[in-house]
């Protein structure tokens, strides 16, 4: 895959990126986003360097998720599953009024390869785009080392359950997944199995809080279950979701411990539409139509259940399936 890129800058260390119109630049402290308008304006946005790394992080781990992902409200992608748009100010209604927009679709695997090889580059040695703030180093600074094990680290997707026959382990400390700090007082156990003889591989059960209380990442819901497109994808966060996420479909949540804040806005416009407090216990559903962002105050479990089906987004867009969970 040719990736348009630059010779290290002989002052930052960091190399540039071209793809398309786009050009994307980095200094101590910035990224920077530069284009063409349609009518030959030269703009550009730019973003603290540690916000746009860690949605970087979760544009590159995640193969650009369901929909719509926001590194702010300027910039983002949007995933057709085969190609990606990649766009800036499309989606914020004062950049589109104005005229100043652009919206460019490429290839998902040349732009999956740019900001691959991107993230890896602007990554320096000790921060981590995928720890919470208080559990990595700095992003600043001039071009230092790299951190290529982090940026590189594969989501933990189970095939049917996690801790089944020849599918995703339980996390252990010999796994280098030891309890996070403010899981400490989670309890370890496991349940009793007694399956009849000859169910032993289809039978199954295992502490999904003490499967949570080992991540090593926020923010990163993984496959703990799968039933053909059902998706259970706990996760847990701290501080804020780095992207704010626009849907391509109806997302659940279920609040496991402490509480979440979440902004939610019209993923077309940003028209503000609800600010949502989640408390341990409480349920939501995101409509198709929505964007949000969280804030999670402490560490927090997030139980996300996503609808897989590849044909699902292309349903609602025909109006064969619903933007909402349920009609009253």
């Amino acid at each position: 895959m040719n990736v348009i890129v630059s010779t290290p800058d002989a002052i930052l260390g960091y190399k540039s990126y071209t793809l398309g119109a786009f050009h994307f630049r980095r200094d101590e402290y910035f990224a920077h986003i530069e284009w063409t308008t349609r009518d030959g304006r030269k703009l550009s946005h730019t973003m603290d360097a540690g916000a746009y790394l860690r949605a970087l992080m979760r544009d590159v781990a995640w193969g650009f998720f369901y929909g719509w992902v926001n590194f702010d409200h300027v910039i983002g992608t949007v995933n057709h599953y085969k190609t990606v748009d990649f766009f800036a100010g499309s989606y914020n209604a004062t950049m589109k009024d104005a005229g100043v927009d652009l919206l460019q679709n490429f290839p998902t695997e040349q732009i999956g390869e740019t900001f691959k090889q991107m993230l890896d580059d602007w990554t320096n040695e000790g921060f981590d785009p995928f720890a919470a703030p208080q559990e990595t180093g700095s992003p600043y600074g001039r071009k230092h080392g790299n951190n290529t094990a982090a940026v590189t680290r594969a989501r933990e997707l189970a095939k049917r359950c996690v801790g089944m026959k020849d599918d995703l382990p339980l996390r252990t400390d010999a796994r280098g997944a030891p309890i996070n700090r403010a899981f400490a007082d989670v309890s370890q156990d496991q349940p009793e199995l007694h399956p009849e003889p000859g169910f032993e591989n289809e039978v199954h059960a295992f502490n999904l809080f003490g499967f949570l209380s080992r991540s090593q990442v926020t923010w990163n819901p993984s496959f703990t279950s799968v039933v053909k497109y059902s998706y259970m994808c706990p996760t847990t966060e701290e501080h804020i979701l780095p992207i704010i996420h626009g849907n391509d479909r109806v997302e659940w949540f279920f609040q496991m411990s402490d509480e979440i804040h979440w902004d939610c806005a019209h993923k077309d416009t940003g028209k503000p539409l609800a600010r949502v407090i989640m408390k341990a216990g409480d349920m939501a559903a995101m409509p198709a139509y929505c964007r949000h962002q969280g804030y999670s105050p402490k560490r927090s479990m997030l139980l996300v259940w996503e609808n897989g089906s590849p044909n699902l987004v292309y349903e609602i867009q025909k109006g064969e399936a619903p933007e909402v969970p349920v009609n009253f």
